[in-house]
């Protein structure tokens, strides 16, 4: 598959680069910034273009097969991602390709506590990541409204960390995954196996899932 990658040079979008390379597939590597390019697979096809103007994000998808969305504001930021989000569903609808959201996971429902989301549950999260979690929300509202784009939204658990790549994982759709001792997480490695996993073989249309050990 030809797949353009946004936010390439970042944590989770270098290892979904790697992942799609590693497998074969043509990766285009988009960064705003080109002096980021030294950050990228030399496999790649380095590209520039901003990821917040839909005229860039159609021109970077065009002919494409996939596109897969990594993008993280820089701190203090973080109520930009809903916008940026907005935008490259705005881009993609012109080019006419799918596309996979890396979210976040407060949206996700709490295990065992109803319709109380992870933003919502008291004490669960901490003060840090309390604006990521709040732009994380917005930004899944913002693909739920979206009705012309064929996209598919991916929270992580609680714990998004570098790690290994195993292979192994359990996939969830709407609640956080924890495992026997409480524990939600996976490393970056496998999440990234886990959304090149959707791109060669789609299940989640227009719909959001997890996956974590």
């Amino acid at each position: 598959m030809r797949i353009t990658v946004f936010g390439a040079a970042g944590a989770v979008g270098s290892r979904v680069a790697a992942e799609a390379l590693s497998r074969g597939h043509e990766v285009t590597a988009i960064v705003r910034d080109p002096a980021q390019f030294n950050k990228l697979p030399a496999q790649a096809k380095a590209r520039s273009g901003d990821a917040g103007n839909a005229g860039d994000v159609a021109r970077l998808t065009a002919g494409q097969d996939i596109a897969i969305s990594a993008i993280r504001p820089p701190a203090g930021s973080e109520d930009q991602l809903a916008a940026i989000t907005k935008t490259i569903l705005e881009g993609v609808a012109q080019s006419g390709i799918r596309v996979l959201i890396v979210g976040g996971a407060a949206s996700l429902k709490m295990p065992g506590r109803g319709d109380t989301t992870v933003l919502a549950a008291p004490d669960f999260l901490p003060g840090a990541v309390l604006d990521i979690a709040r732009a994380c929300f917005a930004q899944h509202d913002v693909c739920r409204a979206e009705t012309r784009t064929d996209w598919t939204y991916i929270s992580p658990p609680a714990q998004l960390t570098p790690g290994i790549r195993t292979g192994s994982f359990r996939l969830g759709s709407d609640e956080l995954l924890v495992d026997a001792s409480g524990l939600s997480a996976i490393s970056m490695e496998d999440f990234a196996v886990a959304l090149l996993d959707e791109a060669e073989r789609p299940k989640h249309h227009r719909a959001r899932f997890t996956a974590a050990y």
